[in-house]
């Protein structure tokens, strides 16, 4: 009898909480909204699943001495992110952005959603039960840049413990581009300004597209070396795709390099959504500031490009400011969505990723602006 009391007592149906429960249900619905939703399935799916690993009574697989505790490692020192942006710079051409340099602005304009966020945070804690510090505040900031390897490296430098609800609010939000963007641009544009049928781009050099890298680096080694990390490892990206001579490299930063650092990057943020870590009146904070983030970043985008408008010698359709978040190139495909719907004979594609790209630039600069000045 003490045997079969000790048995029962091991199994997960004894050991259960409810928050466990919750949590297992929660990974289960970023499956579902992976696998038939195709809301970011490369990395929801790991990290839904991660989160049911982690939720098991008894497993210990999140504690000390499990493998989500040691893939967590990858997080925690930086490695995963920053693997994940030379990947991402492997797959980014520049040359949208280069043909028509004003989009740095419209990327820099979209990056004010997380400094307006940064003092929303702080003054969140008004509220009763929420206490977040200022560092705490920047590394949710940063889920307005839209971009989640930059989130999570913030995250694990600023605020470690709340580094599972950030990477799931960065990465639902951005999953969440075609829902949430359409009518904050159509609020803010009128029918004439979305029918604006830009210029064609001109034709990038390849030598244009291999020193640029090497300026941006150069540049934030003097100005802004906090950004180095994530500006550098993108450069290396970008320059082992445009140089051309080492193809072999490129592909791999490209698919299987980044594909297996994003399995492990996904379990070890799964690992955080731990029922005694995610279920906290923080958590339901961070999810609501990054709505607020991602929003406020995609209207001062379309502002920025409705102000360029008034002032250039070339149209510029309002609508590509909204690609001025780093959520490439889903961003820019909604733009071109909306353009085409005004006018089926605007393509806005590439003009889009212009701010797209310079998004991702933005992401990293202000992630090296809130290092500095909170790190």
């Amino acid at each position: 009898m003490e045997n079969i009391i000790t048995l029962w007592q091991s199994t997960g149906l004894y050991n259960f909480s409810l928050g466990q429960a919750f949590m297992m249900l929660i990974g289960f619905l970023l499956l579902f909204l992976a696998i038939k939703k195709g809301f970011e399935p490369l990395l929801l799916l790991p990290i839904g699943f991660g989160a049911i690993l982690s939720n098991i009574p008894i497993a210990g697989i999140g504690d000390e001495g499990g493998i989500l505790y040691y893939l967590y490692t990858g997080i925690k020192t930086g490695v995963f992110p920053l693997l994940i942006f030379m990947g991402v710079g492997a797959m980014t051409d520049f040359g949208p952005m280069l043909a028509n340099p004003k989009t740095l602005f419209l990327g820099a304009a979209a990056q004010f959603g997380i400094f307006a966020t940064l003092l929303g945070a702080l003054a969140l804690n008004v509220v009763p039960g929420l206490d977040f510090t200022l560092k705490d505040a920047a590394a949710i900031a940063i889920i307005g840049g839209a971009d989640g390897p930059t989130a999570i490296y913030v995250a694990s430098k600023l605020a470690p413990d709340l580094l599972g609800a950030i990477a799931v609010a960065a990465y639902s939000y951005m999953a969440l581009v075609p829902l949430i963007q359409p009518p904050i641009m159509r609020a803010l544009t009128s029918e004439d300004e979305r029918k604006i049928e830009m210029t064609q781009l001109r034709d990038v050099s390849g030598a244009e597209k291999i020193i640029f890298p090497l300026m941006l680096l150069i540049l934030c080694a003097l100005l802004l070396p906090s950004s180095a990390p994530l500006v550098g490892m993108f450069c290396l990206g970008n320059l082992m795709n445009s140089c051309g001579i080492v193809e072999r490299l490129s592909k791999t930063a490209q698919n299987e390099l980044i594909n297996i650092v994003t399995i492990f990057l996904g379990l070890a943020v799964g690992s955080k959504l731990s029922a005694e870590a995610f279920l906290k009146i923080e958590t339901l904070g961070i999810l609501g500031l990054g709505a607020i983030a991602f929003s406020i970043g995609t209207a001062c985008g379309v502002i920025m490009a409705k102000i360029m408008n008034r002032f250039s010698d070339t149209p510029i359709n309002p609508l590509i400011g909204a690609a001025g978040v780093s959520a490439v190139p889903m961003a820019a495909r909604v733009a071109n969505k909306i353009g085409l719907e005004s006018n089926p004979h605007n393509f806005l594609l590439m003009h889009a990723m212009g701010p797209n790209v310079a998004g991702v630039i933005g992401s990293a600069v202000a992630a090296g602006v809130l290092l500095s000045l909170v790190g």
